[in-house]
């Protein structure tokens, strides 16, 4: 029976180096959103910064470790084997729920997670011990759980969501009235006064969060920062206020960058110190179990874990290979890229593809906030307003469609400010001992401060506010879901015992190869070169010469999309038919997205190039028939088949059959033409017009026939024929035009 215990010791090691992976994934956010962000530096240059930070904080986490052993349950009321049963349940839930959401892209709390899971796990170990005692009823629940930690946690992530987001927005738009966009014109005493309160601000975060828990610091230098913390706070601002102003007279350096590159290594640090017990809390407190358990010489059912109420160290090399492998997730994890574009998208000061839809939620907030502004705009003087909105005013830059990725999601005003209330609001929670999850506070200070800079503007508010709320819901979804899995688990763990454990491992291990391949289709699929492309180019040679690539790209497509859902319909395959649809979706989400860049694209164009704009206008249009068509095909067909009406006639797949074989020879030919460059050839597609119409329009005047003379012909089988030729005719008319519209204007420039 022992050797169980070593196995289930294993598989916890290596389900904490696992989790520790997924962990960091999700909350790299934290601490690389703003510097990202604002590409104030290198991503080699933050990326070192950050994991000096993470290897700093996961040296100083050993008081954290406490949380996992004693802060949620009472260990005197459980035996070791109970134990034992939690805490595997508590890791198999924790890895699956994290890497859940990391390859959804969604930042959530690693603190929340945990926290809810032991909750959970003890919670159900709890009621079944209830449950076979003569004595206890489910009144007595509350000995074996620490209800006052839970209920304080509870209100802490309720807290810190509105105390973070309403600080950020108030300090960023009170420093942006000071300093404006045009932050590098200001005079130097200003900047040197900003990184002073700034850098000040993050040193005390330091001292407080980073060398409280650190094991290799004395007792007596951390009672000497607790008791002289006002004489520290102003040292601190008079020497950095005179160092900002030598970097920025003698050195000609930014103090914004200064400010960001400590202030990443801050935030990082207090990550890896904070949370590193999240990921290897449980797995060292089930060794330590282990050890004082074998120690004893007693059985594993009657061994109480009263051991685990007094505070043991965690050994420096645990925490130092931990470390370490929160450093190398860091540097070679892409979900946690993908995890961090979800944070950058929902704050970015520019357009972007918006991630998320509005909901009915995100459009009252709009709404309300609009009123709210006509309201406050007829209490301030007009004086008043024209100030603050000049001090608003943002440089006019030419924004490159070609140089659009590259661009800052925001400045080093707004990176500074998230950094230095984040640091602010994380260390006075941790002198007041208080709960906070740096996840929540991170986040929600971004999404204040874009609030602030005006970041979410009429063009993207209800998408942005929507990401929030998506984000936030996710939040609390965590905890229900991370207490209710963790305490099923338990549950199952305690009916089937070691043949259980072995199966729940197996099932871990299937789901995260399962979402490993998943994410790795998906993001070679992001990766293929097989989409519709932005025109990057200035001059309407370029331009023409551009669109011939998108043309031969959607021919193609509509190709293959038209063929399937000819073959699903004749075969009744809802499958195909479903893949034909998607195909559609796909397809219209690129041409809605070269609309949505026609004004940066006209923005971009050379002055005696203008009249491209033209030209490229009218192609987005025919591409947009073209897909429109092919929506209402796949949709039409579709819904038919899934209705169980009934299957097309011979006659009519026939009908079809022709149609598609004559169509996917004309799109195999200027497929051809505009890959090759031959667009010379594209006249004779062009003098074959009416040939396809006539085509089309014979087929039509055959199922007139067919239904005024055969009387089992179907409803709704003639419907869906009738509608089938007719938009088929209306594709056919809109590739045409396309087409037309090329050749026109390459002889044109020709």
């Amino acid at each position: 029976m022992d050797n169980i215990y070593i196995l289930m010791i294993a598989a916890l090691a290596i389900l904490a180096i696992a989790d520790l992976v997924v962990g960091v994934s999700n909350d790299a956010v934290n601490f690389l959103n703003s510097a990202i962000g604002s590409k104030a530096v290198s991503f080699k240059t933050i990326m070192i910064v950050a994991s000096l930070g993470v290897a700093f904080g996961a040296l100083s986490s050993s008081g954290m470790m406490e949380v996992a052993r004693k802060g949620i349950f009472m260990p005197s009321e459980f035996y070791f084997n109970e134990i034992m049963i939690i805490f595997m349940a508590v890791m198999i839930t924790d890895i699956l729920l994290l890497d859940f959401f990391n390859t959804l892209g969604m930042p959530t709390s690693t603190t929340v997670s945990i926290v809810f899971e032991l909750l959970g796990a003890a919670v159900i170990m709890s009621l079944i011990k209830i449950s076979t005692s003569d004595s206890q009823t489910i009144a007595d629940l509350g000995q074996y759980i620490n209800t006052a930690k839970a209920t304080e946690i509870i209100l802490g992530i309720l807290l810190s969501v509105v105390v973070a987001f309403s600080i950020g927005a108030f300090v960023q738009y009170n420093t942006r009235l000071l300093l404006t966009f045009n932050f590098e014109q200001k005079a130097k005493w200003v900047s040197a006064l900003f990184g002073g309160i700034a850098a000040t601000a993050i040193t005390y975060f330091i001292l407080i969060k980073g060398l409280k828990g650190a094991s290799f610091v004395s007792g007596d230098f951390k009672s000497f920062i607790s008791e002289n913390a006002i004489i520290i706070v102003t040292l601190s601002f008079i020497f950095w206020t005179a160092l900002c102003s030598l970097i920025t007279a003698v050195f000609k350096m930014s103090v914004y960058k200064f400010i960001i590159i400590i202030g990443t290594f801050a935030i990082a640090m207090a990550f890896a110190g904070n949370d590193l017990v999240n990921f290897i809390g449980v797995p060292i407190a089930a060794w330590q179990s282990y050890e004082a358990w074998v120690a004893s010489g007693v059985p594993a059912t009657e061994f109480s874990m009263e051991v685990m109420s007094k505070k043991v160290p965690t050994p420096s090399l645990l925490l130092f290979l931990a470390g370490l492998v929160m450093v190398l997730t860091l540097w070679f994890s892409k979900k946690a890229k993908r995890v961090l574009k979800t944070s950058l998208d929902l704050s970015n000061q520019d357009s972007v593809k918006e991630r998320f839809e509005s909901n009915f939620l995100s459009r009252g907030i709009v709404r309300f906030s609009t009123v709210i502004s006509k309201y406050h705009g007829t209490i301030l003087p007009k004086k008043i307003q024209d100030k603050i909105e000049k001090q608003f005013e943002k440089p006019k830059v030419l924004k490159l469609v070609d140089k659009h990725q590259e661009l800052p999601a925001f400045d080093m005003v707004r990176a500074s400010v998230n950094l230095m209330v984040a640091s602010i609001l994380i260390s006075i929670a941790t002198s007041m001992k208080l709960p906070l999850s740096t996840t929540y506070v991170t986040f929600m200070v971004a999404m204040g401060t874009s609030l602030a800079d005006r970041a979410w503007g009429r063009e993207s508010a209800v998408y942005r506010i929507a990401g929030v709320l998506n984000v936030i819901g996710g939040w609390f979804f965590t905890a229900f879901s991370a207490f209710v899995a963790s305490g099923i688990i338990a549950y199952l763990i305690y009916l089937g015992g070691n043949l259980m454990i072995a199966i729940l491992l197996l099932i871990t291990v299937l789901l995260l190869v399962r979402n490993y391949l998943s994410y790795k289709k998906k993001s070679n699929n992001a990766h293929l070169k097989d989409g519709l492309k932005k025109t990057e180019s200035k001059t309407v040679q370029g331009i023409i010469e551009e669109s011939a690539d998108n043309i031969s790209n959607v021919v193609s497509r509509t190709n293959k999309i038209y063929s399937h859902m000819l073959n699903g319909l004749a075969t009744e395959d809802l499958s195909k038919l479903k893949k034909s649809r998607k195909g559609v979706e796909k397809l219209n989400m690129e041409v809605d997205a070269l609309r949505d860049d026609i004004f940066y694209f006209i923005k971009n164009l050379d002055e005696t190039s203008v009249r491209g704009s033209n030209f490229y206008i009218i192609i987005l249009g025919y591409l947009q028939d073209v897909a429109q068509s092919l929506d209402f095909l796949a949709k039409t067909s579709y819904k038919h088949i899934n209705n169980n009406h009934k299957a097309l006639k011979f006659s009519q797949i026939k009908d079809l059959q022709d149609i598609n074989n004559s169509f996917e020879s004309l799109l195999n030919e200027i497929e051809m033409i505009f890959n090759n460059r031959e667009f010379e050839k594209l006249g004779d597609i062009i003098n074959g017009k009416q040939k396809a119409q006539d085509d089309l329009a014979v087929k039509i005047s055959s199922q007139i026939t067919r239904t005024r003379s055969e009387e089992d012909v179907s409803p709704k089988n003639t419907a869906l024929h009738f509608s089938l030729l007719l938009e088929t005719k209306d594709l056919v008319s809109a590739i045409m035009n396309l087409i037309e519209e090329y050749y026109n204007s390459y002889n044109t420039k020709k």
